[in-house]
């Protein structure tokens, strides 16, 4: 597999950097002194910014071709955004920080995910096995992270993630460009396929799978922190479910070669449905928590990686970096965005039983699928 240990390199420390974001920077605010309200606001801005930032990004690689310079640039610029951390303490001058910082930060992503697959060539459906090492740097990340902040100040943590920041972009420089791209001759061409309501319905349906994950990923650490857990079991914990979606991404080209795209996108928010459930009605019980976590695999790993074919299969060649920014943007982005906000805003009331309203939510993102996408030929 060509470039195979340049492309893995990227994902280990892109996803190691997230694995020490998501589960322990609501900790941090928390230490700051915010409440849970601002947490939750500060852990939706990086989600906002990501609903803009891929498309213009995107539309700019496709327009001109230098992907891979946009991506080193997008981390370079994160990295010096990120700086001013140390000194940040408010709320506002927190929200201004993370606000540039993901601007450039979610640049990346969606045009790493271009790259990826136009240097695997005919291999493409072994993608998963090169994400995979993404899911490997999370589980690094959480617990490593989590067994230090169980013997070392929490500040630690702003510290980890700019060295993470800087070493991401000096991996950028020995990136494979993807091979020669040409500026997307059709410029209009985005906008009809965004009137197919099967593309409509893709995106809905992904908006509503990650605005159900808005109280795991942002209040889930704290979930398990007042249940009385240590902060390296948190870490465990989370660390599970992404070994789980590291075992689905080694089978999943399999499974994409045997079942429809389709397919695999509704059995995944079924699951989904499944694993909120469990969270928000079996408390502090690791028999349950554990199997909860498990379901990681689909309610984010076989989602995520049938989405990205199906988007490399819709979009094609000529706008696939503004297909995988929608992608990102709209349901990652948005959708986490949406989630984590009204998290923040109901968690004091609602606690736990948010996990219920997640349900809801990922089992009509099952109903879009199964009215819109389950029966065409994906």
């Amino acid at each position: 597999m060509p470039f195979y240990w340049r492309l893995s390199g990227f994902y280990f420390l892109y996803f190691g950097l997230l694995g020490t974001l998501v589960p322990y920077w609501s900790l941090y605010l928390k230490d700051l002194g915010f409440s849970p309200f601002a947490i939750g606001v500060l852990m939706a801005v990086p989600q906002i910014t990501k609903i803009g930032a891929p498309n213009l990004w995107g539309w700019l690689a496709d327009r001109t071709g230098a992907r891979l310079r946009i991506i080193r640039l997008g981390n370079l610029a994160a990295a010096l955004a990120f700086l001013p951390v140390f000194w940040v303490d408010q709320v506002w001058s927190m929200a201004i920080l993370l606000a540039t910082f993901s601007f450039f930060w979610n640049a990346v992503l969606a045009q790493f995910e271009v790259i990826t697959l136009r240097t695997l060539g005919d291999q493409a459906h072994r993608y998963s096995h090169v994400r995979l090492w993404g899911s490997l740097g999370f589980i690094g990340a959480v617990l490593l992270v989590g067994w230090a902040l169980d013997h070392l100040p929490i500040d630690l943590l702003p510290w980890v993630m700019s060295a993470l920041l800087w070493l991401l972009w000096l991996t950028t420089q020995s990136l494979p460009s993807g091979g020669a791209e040409q500026p997307s001759p059709r410029p209009g061409g985005v906008r009809a396929l965004l009137r197919r309501r099967d593309v409509q319905a893709f995106i809905l349906a992904s908006f509503l799978m990650q605005a159900s994950h808005g109280p795991y990923y942002t209040f889930y650490s704290i979930h398990l922190e007042d249940l009385g857990f240590r902060k390296f079991t948190v870490g465990v914990l989370w660390a599970l479910g992404v070994a789980a979606e590291v075992g689905i991404f080694l089978i999943m080209h399999r499974l994409m070669r045997r079942f429809a795209l389709a397919r695999v996108l509704f059995v995944s928010l079924l699951l989904a449905v499944l694993r909120w459930l469990i969270i928000a009605l079996c408390g502090a019980d690791l028999w349950w928590l554990v199997p909860a976590q498990l379901l990681h695999a689909a309610s984010y790993g076989s989602f995520h990686a049938a989405s990205i074919a199906w988007v490399q299969d819709t979009f094609g060649e000529a706008h696939a970096g503004q297909g995988q920014a929608l992608y990102s943007s709209l349901g990652y982005g948005a959708g986490w965005a949406l989630g984590a906000g009204l998290s923040g805003l109901y968690w004091a009331r609602w606690g736990a039983d948010s996990f219920l309203v997640a349900a809801a939510t990922a089992a009509v993102a099952a109903l879009v699928v199964w009215r819109w996408l389950l029966n065409r030929r994906c």
